[in-house]
């Protein structure tokens, strides 16, 4: 990897994209690090070689091939990523506006959005999102969705759309005092959807622990940095979320539910066909949409 072409990548993403070429020792290294990612990072050389249970040229050696001039630039690497991940509205608005160019805002956020685009979509594994998919088409599995206090509507988003491909779909409520009761009813192999980005919020990260000790694999939804929750996912979907506004982008995150919608609906076409004609019956019934002729 070059320092040019590894440019704007998080430290993890850098990680990823290298693991197949890492050494033995590195590769631990590198599973350390990711295990309780960015923190596991922080400390001195020594203590993250200790942690890792390597040798300090190990750590030295794993950070000038992640295209690093050394440790401590990819420490202060990580600690940026900490400080971007609790950024509120007001510093991601002040970040942006120091190297604003002086073009139209929709020339900015349209050329940080296609950035984010083509950057998520180099880090999507397809054999993720076909597991993923295989996931949402089993009906002898629960899907339960929720999302955060921005987030929530896209988990409302993708509950809609399922609820009409297949029986088995939740919506959990934003009460989290509630949640408790949802889980309850969770069975072994059910599946949690759950969206958490930046400032990640600590009732998504009880939820996904305490379905994870029922055995319930947890697809999860986050931004480049990644959630806590990501100790407890059986799947993750990283899309960058960072754009011109004092808020996150939720447009790659949007194109994933969209393309996954899809895919479940082609896989089983014909049932699929035959649950939407009800719904259209249903709907007539009720008369939801104008009819012109």
């Amino acid at each position: 990897m070059s320092k040019q072409s590894a440019q704007g990548e998080t430290v993890a993403e850098r990680i990823r994209d290298l693991f197949e070429s890492l050494t033995r020792a590195e590769r631990q290294l590198a599973d350390a690090i990711l295990e309780n990612y960015p923190v596991s990072g922080m400390g001195s050389i020594t203590a993250v070689a200790k942690r890792a249970d390597v040798s300090t040229p190990t750590v030295a050696r794993m950070a000038r091939k992640l295209a690093y001039d050394g440790f401590p630039q990819m420490q202060g690497a990580l600690r940026s990523e900490v400080e971007a991940t609790i950024s509120s509205p007001i510093a991601k608005h002040d970040h942006w506006a120091q190297h604003a160019p002086d073009t139209h805002i929709l020339n900015r956020f349209a050329d940080a959005v296609r950035d984010n685009m083509r950057q998520s979509l180099r880090q999507i594994d397809p054999a993720t999102f076909n597991a993923v998919t295989d996931l949402l088409c089993d009906e002898t599995r629960d899907l339960y969705f929720v999302g955060g206090r921005i987030t929530r509507p896209l988990a409302d988003y993708f509950f809609t759309h399922m609820q009409v491909i297949r029986p088995g779909v939740t919506a959990i409520t934003p009460n989290a005092n509630s949640w408790p009761h949802y889980v309850l009813n969770m069975k072994k192999g059910d599946i949690l959807i759950a969206f958490d980005i930046r400032r990640y919020e600590h009732n998504i990260m009880r939820l996904a622990r305490m379905a994870a000790a029922r055995d319930v694999k947890l697809i999860l939804f986050t931004d480049q940095w990644g959630s806590p929750a990501l100790k407890h996912a059986a799947h993750t979907f990283r899309s960058r979320i960072e754009v011109p506004s004092p808020w996150d982008s939720s447009v790659v995150t949007m194109f994933i539910i969209e393309a996954l919608i899809a895919a479940v609906h082609n896989n089983n076409w014909d049932a699929n066909k035959e649950r939407l004609k009800t719904l259209e019956d249903l709907f007539d019934e009720t008369r939801l949409f104008k009819k012109f002729v």
